[in-house]
């Protein structure tokens, strides 16, 4: 299987009926972020509210990684749900993981273009979470971040983990990193909680923390960020997401 494509023009992606209206949505709702220039805004990775999250989270999952017994990842088959430019996932060879073992899937074209111009030597097919085109049981491990609250359909979120189950081999994991709590400024995110996740991935094992300081607030620490986040980011309420791994059975 050619795991890159040829074209995203020509990709076909394998939808339910039900879900055809969630992924229209999806792709407007991202095309509208890409036109308000998000990425060198809001979600700029200059801005120090931003790189602290991140530094937070490279930390957090590292520590999660190593807890559950996966680090090192080195022979281990990884599959990113939800990749975007593939950031995250390439960030996994540093703890171990062979790039020819990371595969990433995205719906949006021009994230994926940039993923692959980037990161050549990952597989970057396009894919919509609800048909993964894997084979059973073919992951070790499988990347959900910031994912599922994006997903306002809970019959696509509920096709996308019984597949996301399915690729997953026994005793593999769920990393997870997504939103704990609604955004009131944003309509198009819709937070999940613990009681939630469970109903997702039943019989899963679940390991999860909070973290990350609410974005808006770290966004604006400016010069004050290095002192501030570490102190800020103690306080539960002020913790926006959930992190951590959930095992299948």
């Amino acid at each position: 299987m050619d795991t890159n494509g040829t074209e995203d023009s020509q990709a076909r992606i394998a939808t339910p009926l039900e879900s055809r209206a969630e992924v229209r949505r999806l792709l407007r709702v991202y095309q509208d972020y890409a036109r308000r220039g998000f990425g060198q805004s809001k979600w700029s990775p200059v801005n120090r509210g931003n790189l602290a999250i991140q530094r937070e989270r490279d930390l957090q999952t590292r520590a999660v990684l190593a807890g559950a017994g996966f680090l090192p990842l080195s022979g281990k088959r990884i599959l990113e749900v939800g990749c975007g430019a593939g950031e995250h996932l390439a960030a996994l060879q540093y703890l171990g993981a062979a790039p020819s073992a990371l595969v990433g899937i995205d719906l949006i074209p021009d994230r994926l273009r940039a993923a692959r111009a980037r990161f050549p030597n990952i597989a970057f097919p396009r894919a919509n979470a609800e048909a993964l085109p894997f084979a059973d049981g073919a992951f070790d491990l499988v990347a959900v971040l910031t994912v599922f609250t994006s997903i306002l359909s809970r019959t696509m979120r509920a096709n996308s983990c019984r597949e996301i189950q399915r690729v997953l081999r026994p005793g593999g994991g769920v990393l997870w990193y997504d939103f704990r709590l609604d955004n009131p400024c944003n309509r198009q995110v819709r937070g999940i909680n613990r009681r939630e996740i469970r109903r997702l991935f039943p019989g899963f094992t679940l390991s999860l923390r909070t973290v990350s300081l609410l974005p808006p607030l770290a966004r604006h620490l400016g010069r004050l960020t290095e002192l501030l986040y570490p102190w800020l980011r103690r306080l539960p309420f002020l913790r926006s997401h959930y992190l951590g791994i959930l095992i299948k059975p």
